[in-house]
């Protein structure tokens, strides 16, 4: 297939690309910055450039990646987040339908998921976070406007038919935390694969089989995360004594942490499961907390990217 993927020169698109490649896919990268995987420069929220990258590169299917994100928010105006992730969207929907596709995915995000009182954790137990969850109370500009483009992509297949497979990606980036900095960005992001983080060769590995899968699911929206050790029924147990409830299932995980002059968390207050992933995509996450403590017990390489100075390609917003 010929495959557009807009925000190609992030991230994601620097290791999703070459496994698209690798199954033999014709890939055309679609960002406002420049990098080695876009071909084409432009904004997904310009109608014009969309409509003509279709009819220039013959795309026959979409894997929609690109956006505005929640660091961006003190970088442009809430109207730019509506031009680039709702009307964006909606411009390369209605091109593929107008192009005959048979399958669109789109990468939306967790953090939309996160109202308020839940990122405060003002409950006495973790919450348990899966695709019937709800309200749906985004807190931001950007998880409001991502939960806009998931009902589009709803839309696009309850009214016309087009196969679109939602991925809400939960923490993938590279760099440091921009929130909390008491943990080293290593450790915080080994404690997280126990409950809200994947890598991101995974990340990509699911919108793969997400695009796969496009044509038997129909419509779908799927949480995608490391597999959590845990089960709902430890909820208050992890809200009050995570370490306790960390060493019923990984004995070791304190020695081996304490080796590294790391911290377990303390509490944990949610935790995403991604089993419906695993029973209708066949996905199910390569890295896991216990292959952190894998390389821990070996001095091996940490199974995730860890780059604190990383920066995101990005220039001026482009309309």
């Amino acid at each position: 297939m010929r495959i557009l993927l807009t925000g190609s020169s992030g991230w994601l698109g620097r290791f999703l690309v070459p496994m698209l490649r690798d199954r033999g896919h014709v890939v055309v990268g679609l960002d406002v910055a420049p990098g080695a995987e876009t071909q084409v420069i432009g904004s997904v929220a310009d109608r014009d450039t969309v409509d003509r990258l279709f009819g220039e590169h013959g795309i026959d299917a979409v894997i929609h990646g690109g956006a505005l994100h929640k660091p961006d928010i003190v970088r442009y105006p809430a109207q730019a987040f509506v031009d680039v992730n709702v009307s964006g969207t909606l411009n390369l929907l209605e091109a593929a339908l107008a192009g005959g596709h048979d399958r669109f995915v789109f990468t939306s995000t967790t953090s939309l998921m996160i109202s308020q009182s839940i990122r405060d954790e003002a409950g006495d137990a973790a919450v348990w976070l899966d695709e019937a969850s709800g309200p749906i109370e985004p807190r931001n500009i950007y998880g409001v406007t991502k939960f806009a483009a998931e009902q589009l992509c709803r839309l696009a297949h309850l009214n016309d038919g087009l196969n679109c497979v939602v991925l809400r990606t939960s923490r993938f980036f590279p760099e440091d935390d921009d929130t909390h900095r008491t943990l080293s960005g290593e450790n915080m992001k080994a404690n997280e694969l126990l409950h809200r983080r994947l890598t991101v060769e995974d990340a990509a590995r699911a919108h793969i089989a997400a695009l796969e899968k496009a044509p038997e699911v129909g419509f779908g929206t799927f949480i995608v995360s490391a597999p959590t050790p845990f089960a709902r029924e430890e909820c208050a147990a992890l809200k009050h004594d995570a370490p306790a409830v960390i060493a019923r299932h990984f004995p070791e995980a304190a020695a081996l942490y304490a080796r590294r002059g790391w911290q377990l968390p303390a509490r944990i207050g949610r935790v995403y499961d991604a089993g419906l992933a695993e029973r209708m995509l066949g996905f199910r996450c390569e890295t896991d907390f216990a292959a952190v403590l894998t390389a821990l017990a070996e001095g091996a390489e940490l199974p995730f990217a860890h780059d604190a100075d990383y920066v995101s390609p990005a220039i001026g917003f482009v309309a």
